[in-house]
């Protein structure tokens, strides 16, 4: 038996602690389905000694993921589960609410609608709608795009504390994608201060040759922006004129996600 947290493995065991990870997950699932179990239960659900059960549940509740069920020897998910899980549903509740919008701009624009979010210096689609007019099957979510080089990745950027976004230009390198790539601080800012000013951002062929794409922020109740509603398609078709035309309805579908998400301004 692997003990969970124990100084014994040596960097050779990895499967003892592969093993034990997939025990102490096994033990809140357990735990979420029953609503609380004791030692011996969960002994015998993963086949293990209780000596073994009885380490797993306390690294568990060292950690808050797990608490002692009043005195009767039971134990129960713990609040440190609701941390966690609060650094996700956020974005689930931005996916959960854009859904139907994203459905019926794609529809109405005629290309592919995305949403999208910042991470670390990054921007990451977490859900996307291909228009009836979408050329390519090319699948967006959970890629990580450039800021400087995408739509979405602008406006996140646009809407940033001066001093936060100092900050992560300092860090990040602005490499060009595409000749068009906006590579300089400074033609950037002068960028990002003009779609703050329109209330979208937009690219021409700065990520992709041959495709433009525009964007317009999700608030949440607070009014912060959290997410990027972006609508993408060849330049061809997509034009700079008709994308100016068409983004008063991405704005729109963005301010309706955001009343979704609790905004009232």
């Amino acid at each position: 038996m692997s003990n969970f947290g124990s100084g014994n493995e040596t960097s050779g065991s990895q499967t003892g602690g592969v093993q034990s990870v997939d025990r102490a997950i096994t033990v809140l699932e357990i735990l979420a389905q029953r609503g609380e179990a004791g030692v011996s239960e969960v002994a015998a659900e993963i086949d293990v000694h209780k000596s073994t059960a009885f380490r797993l549940l306390g690294a568990l509740e060292a950690r808050g993921l797990v608490e002692q069920a009043g005195e009767r020897g039971k134990y129960r998910l713990g609040f440190g589960v609701v941390r966690l899980a609060g650094a996700v549903t956020g974005r689930i509740d931005i996916t959960q609410q854009s859904r139907p919008v994203c459905e019926r701009l794609a529809e109405e624009i005629g290309e592919t609608v995305n949403v999208a979010v910042m991470q670390e210096h990054y921007a990451i689609n977490l859900y996307q709608v291909r228009g009836p007019g979408a050329v390519t099957a090319h699948n967006w979510v959970g890629q990580l795009t450039p800021l400087h080089a995408t739509s979405s990745g602008k406006i996140l950027l646009a809407h940033m504390p001066v001093k936060e976004r100092a900050a992560l230009l300092s860090e990040v390198s602005l490499n060009k994608m595409t000749p068009h790539t906006m590579s300089t601080k400074t033609k950037l800012e002068k960028n990002l201060a003009e779609a703050r000013e329109r209330g979208y951002s937009w690219t021409l062929e700065e990520y992709e040759l041959g495709l433009h794409a525009m964007a317009a922020p999700v608030r949440d109740r607070d009014g912060e922006v959290i997410a990027a509603l972006s609508a993408s398609g060849p330049a061809y078709r997509l034009t700079e004129e008709r994308m100016h035309e068409l983004a008063p309805v991405l704005v729109k579908g963005a301010d309706e996600i955001s009343r979704r998400m609790g905004y009232l301004g």
